[in-house]
């Protein structure tokens, strides 16, 4: 133990604002693994505009003779502390750290955390292959007294994409195949279809107001502090340039909608609402396979649906991805 905090005193811990943290995304951005977009620094702020209110940002940066190794965008409420964000909002959460580096970061970190009286930490959600899940059990805990439990919570679903529609197409069952051009021809018969996608912010006013026109569980999500924080990540997301809005309309009229984020090759399907009125065209059913055409077309080597194991992720090629609760105890 003893040599272990020898030969971590040449680390600085720093702490960062949200400010600051947009810096470090832009100019050090290449030397992290800054893979998870819900700890992106327009995410985090954000997030802490709307829903940080009884917490208190605590965001700390690790450098190691003036370069950063990593950082742990926390918030701390009393003695317990946990990655700025939610499960209702975040999909899964995660430290940035620069590759190889990832045990001399955490062991740092938890260092730190004790010498600022943290007893608790909770870092869910986490996926298999996060930093937490990787290295912190194995490679920090044992070192450092801290007790970890790892729980399974919740799936997510994702997909490769191929290097085209008509490929995309063949891999689907035949069945499934059968049914989607069926709801495309539909939609086609019932007027005229389109598709496109929108990159800033205003667009979602769209997704807002189809929200408060279906009249289901969707529509009591969107509270108006729930609103609130929609509007306030699609600005930070288009300023990013991060933001894809698809708006399937018929005849002109908006009748679905989907929020998405690319990042790194990547498409995520964050939320979608869609006018019930027009439920029987299956236009939220849709819109979802419209914004994966357009994610081939596009070129993004891959399509996340988020967590939630809903039927149509799987009908549409999903693969699930395990997600998993993560707390830590300081001692």
């Amino acid at each position: 133990m003893l040599n272990l905090l020898y030969s971590l005193m040449r680390y600085e811990v720093r702490k960062e604002s949200f400010d600051s943290l947009a810096a470090l995304w832009r100019n050090a951005r290449s030397g992290l693994a800054w893979d998870c977009i819900f700890v992106l620094p327009g995410w985090l702020k954000a997030w802490w505009q709307v829903f940080g209110a009884g917490s208190k940002p605590h965001i700390l940066s690790v450098w190691d003779a003036g370069k950063l190794i990593g950082i742990a965008p926390l918030k701390c409420n009393s003695n317990e502390a946990s990655i700025i964000g939610s499960a209702n909002v975040c999909d899964w959460l995660d430290f940035v750290i620069a590759p190889g580096m990832e045990a001399d970061f955490l062991a740092v970190l938890m260092q730190h955390l004790k010498s600022d009286g943290v007893t608790s930490l909770d870092l869910a959600p986490v996926l298999h292959d996060s930093t937490v899940w990787c290295h912190l059990p194995a490679e920090v805990a044992q070192n450092c007294s801290c007790r970890v439990v790892m729980d399974k919570e919740d799936v997510l679903l994702d997909m490769d994409l191929p290097a085209s529609w008509d490929v995309y197409l063949d891999s689907l069952p035949a069945k499934q195949r059968r049914e989607l051009r069926r709801k495309i021809s539909n939609m086609e018969n019932a007027g005229s279809m389109d598709y496109r996608v929108y990159h800033t912010s205003d667009a979602v006013d769209v997704l807002l107001d189809l929200f408060d026109k279906n009249k289901s569980e969707k529509a009591a999500f969107m509270t108006p502090q729930m609103s609130s924080f929609f509007r306030a990540l699609a600005d930070s997301m288009a300023g990013a340039g991060l933001l894809n809005i698809g708006v399937l309309t018929l005849d002109e009229v908006p009748v679905a909608v989907v929020m998405c984020f690319a990042y790194d090759g990547c498409e995520y399907l964050y939320n979608s609402a869609y006018d019930g009125a027009h439920g029987h065209l299956s236009v939220g059913f849709l819109s979802k396979i419209m914004c994966i055409k357009d994610s081939i077309e596009k070129g993004y080597k891959k399509f996340n649906f988020l967590k939630g194991a809903e039927a149509y992720k799987y009908r549409l090629g999903g693969k699930e991805v395990p997600v998993y609760s993560c707390k830590a105890s300081i001692t």
